[in-house]
């Protein structure tokens, strides 16, 4: 099992001026490939903020994604940040420096923040690859633009790959507050499955969504049993 952190950065987003689209894809995507997200933040475009999210996360998770911040104006400053977080001199990637040219970026100041990155900063890159994916240790620096962040994680995703969480998802009649001390019971008998119980109002069909979720097939199958027999079931999704 490995763990994920996913930084959103940009005052654009703060602000509300556009909608955050990775944080959400992130959290899809990251789950379908097995990959735990333990963390998801949007910060400013702050130097400080940066760095201390950055040095944060990368110890902490095996992988952490930055979105936002790489562009060519002054308040593009994602590589300047990891850097700082990891403690590491920035140097111009000449190979980045070309390929901004080639896709039409005039040779000044603006392309020059582009590429310049973090020492050691990998660039990983594929045939149907617009732009490398950029990665310095275990931090992988993504673009903001949300079709960019797809196309760079789709091409590394299957790198990343590990055992899926499956999820059931059982929807009753019953009132949280009647279930709630048998359902503790039962979450602390099966330690491998995550429970989780969740009221809802106004819904004619049921009042109550219990999900369990785990990678081993058998202890998901034994808790699903025990929460059948405290609920008033409506129906079930998920295997």
């Amino acid at each position: 099992m490995s763990t994920a952190a996913v930084i959103i950065i940009g005052d654009e987003i703060l602000s509300g001026k556009f909608a955050d689209e990775n944080g959400p894809y992130f959290i899809r995507r990251l789950r379908t490939l097995g990959v735990d997200l333990r963390r998801l933040v949007t910060i400013s475009d702050d130097l400080d903020a940066i760095a201390d999210e950055v040095r944060r996360c990368g110890a902490a998770f095996d992988h952490v994604f930055t979105t936002g911040g790489v562009g060519p104006t002054h308040d593009d400053i994602t590589f300047e940040g990891v850097a700082r977080g990891l403690g590491l001199p920035l140097q111009v990637d000449e190979e980045l420096m070309a390929l901004a040219e080639r896709h039409g970026f005039p040779k000044d100041g603006g392309t020059l923040r582009m590429a310049t990155v973090p020492a050691g900063m990998e660039r990983i890159t594929g045939a149907a690859q617009i732009f490398p994916v950029l990665r310095v240790q275990n931090i992988y620096v993504m673009p903001g633009i949300p079709a960019l962040v797809k196309q760079q994680f789709e091409y590394i995703a299957p790198s990343l790959a590990g055992v899926a969480v499956r999820c059931v998802r059982v929807y009753a009649r019953n009132l949280e507050s009647d279930i709630a001390v048998a359902l503790s019971d039962i979450a602390a008998a099966h330690r491998g499955v995550a429970i989780g119980s969740y009221p809802r109002f106004g819904d004619k069909a049921h009042r109550l969504v219990v999900t369990l979720e785990s990678r081993d097939d058998d202890a998901l199958t034994l808790a699903v049993d025990a929460v059948h027999g405290i609920l008033d079931t409506v129906r079930v999704d998920g295997p």
